[in-house]
Parts: structure tokens; C-alpha cells; sequence
């Protein structure tokens, strides 16, 4: 059995870290990556540290319009998919590398197995929904994270070929956060104390392209920030400009990095006393840690962090993060019903059955 799996931005590649390892053991893996995330701190690092395999294809797409971006990557994974015939094609979360592979495999007959299918956060101004939703509608096996992801793809009448796998993400980070305590020295390169900072992350377009939005956020940055309270802010390459473009002035004691690699984010994380974000997968990492996450979005695709109390949605309004901030208490979470490698294996054990199972069907109509 061949199986394409394509990959093209950085939770991806944390993604397919523990899948790729799992996978290799049932299936021949063909990993493509079709440069979405291109700048070594945002790719390249992540496959050294991860232990991933050096992709067999590399588009080189960059960035660009979603249009651009994805039509570039349409027609680099097309060429690649007729050239391979693979059994399978995989894709994972909700980019433009995840629409891109779906489309490209469904128009050549070959099916798709997506990795956090049924997420939703119901808010189509978000890119990333209307990828989560086509690739569902695309996809013949639909691996599902959570329950929450099952039922959201039974109301929308998808229920042949959804298998509730559990969190591939966890997998990861179960495998990295040990590793990260013993070789990360961000802490002590930053001169900053465990639970001693916050830490910061802002790379979603509705609040970098919004003007108001990234006020409201670096404005409570500003506020927040003190010589009791360091911020540790990695900075994305779309807000850096975004920043430069603002000429924003910005506090003593608000440290904007460039993009860390993942075990030294895996440190910060682990060690804040909170998290800021408008990422899904950091909303995620920080229930896991015991970490209390303040989400700069209204809504999100990770309803049981919300559910929990763990996860707190206060969009961008500063005032709003602020007190959010201030209300935050660190703990424990319990209960998490997977074990670790759990998901990984599933994802693996789930695609083998399938293309088994198609190659019979094939086998007997044959006859």
C-alpha cells in the first residue's frame, strides 16, 4: 500500500511526526511538502527536531493569495499523484496545503483520509472553515479528533467512513515535552522564570489584517507586560509586517522573538503562566499542560477546552484580555481519555483497513 501525505505548513508537520512514524510500519509513505510554510524557523527546523523524514517532493510554493496559493498547489500535487498512483492520498487539519491535496487526489479518483475532520468553529469568515468543510465533504475517511468533531459531521449528513481516532497532537507532544525540558535553553536565553511570563502568539488573518484587532491586542500586550510579568511573544512573519507597517512601540518587557522552533516552544508553553493565542493548536497544547489559555478569536473549533474552563474566548478587545489575563489561575487537567500513541496508531491502523478493504472490493468485482 502507497500513501501520499501531504504536509505544507508547521502544525502539520507536528501532525505528521507521530502519523509518519505509525504509518511506515503498515504502508509505504510518500511525504510531499508543497512549501505554504517555507522559512526554515517555520519548516525546516521542525523536521530536524521532529525526526521527520526530508520530504520526497517539495513544491516551493511560498505564499501568496489563497487563489495563487492554492492553485500553484493544485497542480504541483496533481503531477505528483499521476506519477505515484498511491492507494491513498492524506491531509491534515484545515490549510490551503490540506484543500489543495483533496482536490487534487479526489479528481483523480483516489481517495482522501483527513486528519481532523469535523472541526468546526462555524465561523466562515475563517479560511481555514471553508478548507475544513470542502476537504470533509471530499473525503472518504474522516478521522476524527473528538466526539464534539463525530457530531458535527452526523448534522451535517457525513457519517460512511468517520472513525473517532482521538488527537494525533497529543502524540506529539507527549513525545516532545520530556525531550524539551532536557535540550531547550530558551528560558535561560531569555532570562525568564518558569511562571515568571506570559506567553503570546498572533498569526490568524482576521486579527493581522484588522487594523482594530491587532490594536486591541497589542494594546493589552502593553498593558500587561511588566518587570514582574515579562511577555514572550514569537512573532509570525505576516504579523511582523503587519507591526512594521504600525510602527508599533512596544514595552520594555514585551520580548517579540522570531518564530521558535518546536521544542523550545514546547518549553514556553509548558512554563507560562499563561497563554495568549489565536491558534488552534496552541488552545490545544495548553489544556494538556494545565496551562490557562486566553483565545483572541470569539469562537474556536476546540469547543472542550471552552467547556472545561480551561480555554477563555475574548476575541480582541483589549480590556477584555486584560481581565482575562489577571483572572487567570494555573491548575491541573485530568481525565484526557487517550493514551499516548493512541491516535497515531488508530490514524495508521484506520487508512491499512481501508485500502485493504478496497483492494478486495476491487479484487472480487474483478472476477
Amino acid at each position: 500500500m502507497k500513501v501520499v501525505s501531504i504536509i505544507g505548513a508547521r502544525p502539520q508537520f507536528i501532525k505528521c511526526a507521530p502519523v509518519s512514524c505509525a504509518l511506515r510500519k503498515v504502508a509505504r509513505e510518500v511525504v510531499v511538502h508543497t512549501g505554504q510554510h517555507y522559512d526554515d524557523r517555520m519548516s525546516g527546523v521542525f523536521f530536524r527536531e521532529l525526526g521527520i523524514a526530508d520530504p520526497d517532493y517539495h513544491l516551493g510554493v511560498g505564499s501568496g493569495p489563497h487563489g495563487q496559493q492554492t492553485g500553484d498547489m493544485l497542480k504541483g500535487v496533481e503531477a505528483i499523484l499521476l506519477k505515484e498512483v498511491p492507494e491513498v492520498v492524506l491531509v491534515y487539519g484545515d490549510t490551503n496545503s490540506t484543500l489543495a491535496g483533496a482536490l487534487a487526489a479526489v479528481k483523480l479518483h483516489v481517495p482522501v483520509a483527513h486528519v481532523e475532520a469535523g472541526l468546526r468553529s462555524f465561523n466562515r469568515r475563517m479560511p481555514e472553515e471553508i478548507n475544513r468543510v470542502v476537504t470533509d465533504q471530499l473525503s472518504a475517511l474522516l478521522l476524527c479528533p473528538t466526539e464534539t468533531a463525530v457530531e458535527n459531521l452526523r448534522r451535517e449528513g457525513v457519517t460512511d467512513g468517520v472513525h473517532l481516532v482521538g488527537d494525533v497532537m497529543y502524540d506529539a507532544l507527549l513525545d516532545s515535552v520530556e525531550r524539551a525540558q532536557q535540550t531547550s535553553t530558551i528560558l535561560e536565553r531569555l532570562g525568564v522564570k518558569p511562571q515568571g511570563y506570559l506567553l503570546a502568539t498572533v498569526h490568524r488573518a482576521d486579527n493581522t489584517d484588522r487594523f482594530t484587532n491587532l490594536d486591541g491586542i497589542l494594546s493589552a500586550l502593553n498593558r500587561l507586560a511588566g518587570p514582574d510579568r515579562m511577555i514572550v511573544f514569537p512573532v509570525h512573519p505576516r504579523t511582523r509586517k503587519q507591526l512594521e507597517s504600525m510602527s508599533f512601540q512596544c514595552s520594555p518587557y514585551l520580548l517579540l522573538l522570531d518564530p521558535v522552533p518546536y521544542l523550545d516552544m514546547v518549553r514556553l508553553e509548558r512554563h507560562a503562566y499563561a497563554i495568549v493565542t489565536d491558534s488552534g493548536g496552541i488552545q490545544k497544547e495548553a489544556y494538556w499542560l494545565g496551562v490557562p489559555c486566553i483565545t483572541l478569536r470569539e469562537e474556536t473549533e476546540w469547543v472542550e477546552t471552552v467547556t472545561s474552563g480551561w480555554n477563555c474566548l475574548v476575541g480582541a478587545a483589549s480590556d477584555r484580555i486584560v481581565s482575562a489575563v489577571c483572572a487567570a489561575k494555573p491548575g491541573r487537567i485530568e481525565g484526557w481519555p487517550y493514551s499516548r500513541g493512541e491516535a497515531s496508531m488508530s490514524v495508521a491502523q484506520r487508512i491499512a483497513a481501508f485500502a485493504s478493504d478496497r483492494m478486495t472490493a476491487g479484487a472480487v468485482s474483478s472476477r
